[in-house]
């Protein structure tokens, strides 16, 4: 079901109460991708730069992160470069299955524009802390993005909603308990996913939907009761990505655009057991529709 900027003020603790009790099986050791975090705005820094080197880029116009069911999208765009995601500062090759362990420079449409794709994305219930999950959002501001698209893979509350279908997000609840910001940031989120960006989306296809998105921590799926309190609340998707990501990447300046792909309905919702070999296979199918409309946003943006 679910899927899966600079930030101010002192460092993130690295402590075990951040990364939880129990470090899960695939955290980087002492010296390892984490520690390169211990200066997010450094870190970011140095991811671009090698981001830089290796795709022959010195810039990159939007960022697209892929989130679960939306790896095939990078299918419809031409690829200039790859680098694979544990080469780059700060990253390790994904813990989740259904995501491309690599980033890619593409051509935006016909143009010399280029996009800086994000196959790696890092997962709160991974352990890592949130600073590695605003990682990537971070880098791209870094490498002088101007906005960034964030996909993910989600569970649908409305019975209307089939898989396979996207979903413009309109705004979300954060139910993780964190936020990726530091100190006293205070950043406005009123229109965090841009509404100017949502109408660019239904340009290309008038009859997108769009719904407010709950992030939930994970790793395990929602409970009935859970997906009722987050429907009285205002939500009609709900997954494990994207709002964390969101908020950072607002704080670095960055123009948000938010599509989930729902892969099925929620726990409570339909009356199928929840799998993320459903979530991939829904992704796998949905491939080239989402992969067409992916290109064609992001070519107007």
């Amino acid at each position: 079901m679910a899927s899966t900027a600079p930030a101010g003020g002192p460092g993130e603790p690295t402590t075990p109460a951040d990364a939880g009790p129990h470090a899960p099986a695939g955290t980087a050791p002492p010296g390892g991708a984490d520690d390169v975090l211990a200066d997010p705005v450094r870190a970011a820094e140095s991811a671009a730069r090698v981001l830089a080197e290796r795709t022959g880029a010195e810039r990159h116009d939007l960022a697209l992160v892929l989130g679960s069911g939306w790896g095939t999208a990078v299918e419809a765009m031409e690829v200039l470069a790859e680098v694979p995601a544990d080469e780059v500062p700060g990253f390790t090759a994904p813990a989740v299955a259904g995501h491309v362990p690599v980033f890619r420079s593409v051509r935006i449409g016909s143009s010399d524009r280029r996009a800086l794709v994000l196959g790696s994305r890092t997962h709160l219930y991974e352990g890592r802390g949130v600073r590695a999950v605003a990682h990537g959002v971070r880098t791209a501001a870094a490498a002088g993005c101007r906005g960034v698209v964030l996909t993910n893979g989600c569970g649908g509350l409305d019975p209307a909603y089939s898989p396979g279908q996207p979903v413009l997000i309109s705004d979300h609840l954060n139910l993780t308990g964190r936020s990726p910001l530091e100190g006293a940031t205070f950043v406005d989120l009123t229109d965090l996913y841009s509404r100017r960006w949502r109408d660019v989306a239904r340009e290309v296809d008038a009859s997108l939907a769009e719904g407010v998105y709950a992030q939930f921590p994970g790793p395990h799926y929602e409970t009935p009761a859970e997906v009722r309190m987050a429907g009285v609340l205002g939500a009609s998707l709900v997954g494990m990505s994207t709002a964390l990501e969101a908020i950072a990447a607002r704080a670095a300046g960055l123009e948000v655009l938010g599509l989930s792909l729902v892969t099925n309905l929620a726990a409570g919702v339909g009356d199928q057991p929840l799998s993320h070999e459903e979530v991939v296979e829904a992704g796998r199918e949905a491939g080239p529709r989402i992969g067409a409309l992916l290109a064609q946003v992001v070519e107007r943006l």
